[in-house]
């Protein structure tokens, strides 16, 4: 039975549409229409790679994350272990829309440098201790769920860097200038 079973050309539709694949339509168009316009024009044909140095560990990585239309496991996993919480050494997921939006902003950037990462997977323990012993930590922060990362870009001005990251509409951005770094995140679009 489908959604159309009702109407007087039902048999027709019935053989054309299923409920599945209307859900499966519907689903994807609404995807379409919440992504923000900077993910909707990355590059089809184009290699996405990412150079990322973490402060905490002094490890470097370049490594390409999608190519030929699809997201490569190696370079999605390499970036996952570099993100992970350095002080308990768990990693998760990161969410390759998050990974998006930092191809995009070095693109922005016209930058060849590594983002240096002061913060990205943090486990719901660090997060807590953190949120106790400092202020600005939310409670349930995307960090914890892999949908944050906190950046700099060497040789692009902090506050540059923000502004491209908000034209972007990608998500939330913060911007931390005593502690010298943005945070961008896929949650809404909003700034702080």
């Amino acid at each position: 039975m489908t959604v159309f079973d009702h109407h007087p050309r039902s048999e027709i539709l019935q053989k054309t549409f299923s409920r599945r694949e209307i859900l499966r339509y519907l689903t994807a168009a609404s995807a379409i229409l919440m992504m923000p316009a900077a993910l909707a024009n990355l590059p089809k044909e184009a290699p996405r790679q990412l150079s990322l140095y973490n402060l905490h560990t002094e490890e470097k990585l370049k490594t390409t994350y999608w190519e030929q239309g699809k997201y490569l496991q190696d370079g999605l996993a390499e970036i996952n272990y570099l993100l992970r919480d350095h002080r308990s050494g768990e990693h998760t997921d990161m969410d390759p829309q998050l990974l998006n939006l930092m191809f995009l902003l070095q693109q922005k950037a016209q930058s060849k440098q590594a983002f240096h990462i002061i913060s990205g997977y943090r486990s719901p323990a660090s997060n807590e201790m953190l949120r106790k012993s400092s202020t600005g930590v939310a409670q349930k922060s995307l960090h914890t769920l892999g949908m944050a990362v906190d950046i700099r870009l060497p040789g692009i001005k902090l506050e540059e860097l923000r502004d491209m990251a908000i034209n972007l509409q990608g998500g939330g951005v913060g911007f931390y200038p005593d502690s010298d770094f943005i945070h961008i995140d896929t949650g809404r679009v909003r700034q702080w």
